[in-house]
């Protein structure tokens, strides 16, 4: 764990199963406690994740602040996509701006991709009004994103190491530095991440 950062947090999906949100709010380690949780809500233009409503209220009754993201696949229509979201997430004051989950290009050309990415963002911008967030991994920021989406903040996944200044500091907010992580209430493995910016900018990209 970076026990530098002040502020921790978890990723999960419906592969966590049912999961005890006041156990997760409740565990302590070392002084770490958990302090945030982006949760999956859909998948392409008509997948929804089956646990996403429950963990979604529930982790808001524990009081643990909440995001919820979007895995993005390339060759689906974009707008769709942005669609299947809108239908299925209402945020409310305090929660994280809605997160762009990048991991898969499926063959797709760059331009076509870049294109797909830019329209998905720009609808979920003009429905929630706020900057969405984008999740990635190194090399996909560096084809990808890096040049092209500067001004959204990122979430990077990189597992490599503990030095994240190949990232632009002023929209680098979080790092998923561990897929292996252990949290009371959770059963088997769940994705770690550290807020890396100032502490009290995490209004930035929130509601």
């Amino acid at each position: 764990m970076p026990m530098h950062f002040a502020l921790h947090g978890i990723d999960v999906s419906k592969h966590n199963r049912r999961i005890n949100w006041t156990k997760v709010k409740n565990m302590r380690a070392e002084g770490i406690k958990i302090h945030f949780v982006f949760i999956k809500a859909t998948e392409g233009a008509t997948l929804s994740d089956k646990q996403f409503p429950i963990n979604w209220r529930e982790a808001k009754n524990a009081n643990i602040l909440r995001g919820a993201y979007h895995f993005y696949h390339p060759t689906r229509d974009p707008i769709k996509q942005a669609n299947n979201f809108i239908n299925r997430v209402s945020l409310s004051k305090g929660d994280f701006a809605p997160v762009l989950d990048f991991e898969v290009i499926n063959g797709v050309p760059d331009e076509e991709l870049i294109d797909g990415l830019k329209t998905w963002l720009e609808a979920i911008e003009d429905h929630y009004e706020i900057k969405p967030i984008i999740y990635t991994n190194a090399t996909l920021y560096k084809r990808y994103i890096k040049g092209n989406f500067d001004k959204y903040p990122l979430w990077i996944a990189d597992y490599s190491n503990t030095h994240l200044n190949k990232y632009d500091a002023d929209q680098l907010y979080i790092w998923q530095h561990n897929q292996s992580g252990w949290v009371d209430g959770i059963r088997g493995k769940v994705d770690f991440n550290a807020f890396v910016a100032e502490p009290d900018r995490i209004t930035e990209i929130c509601l």
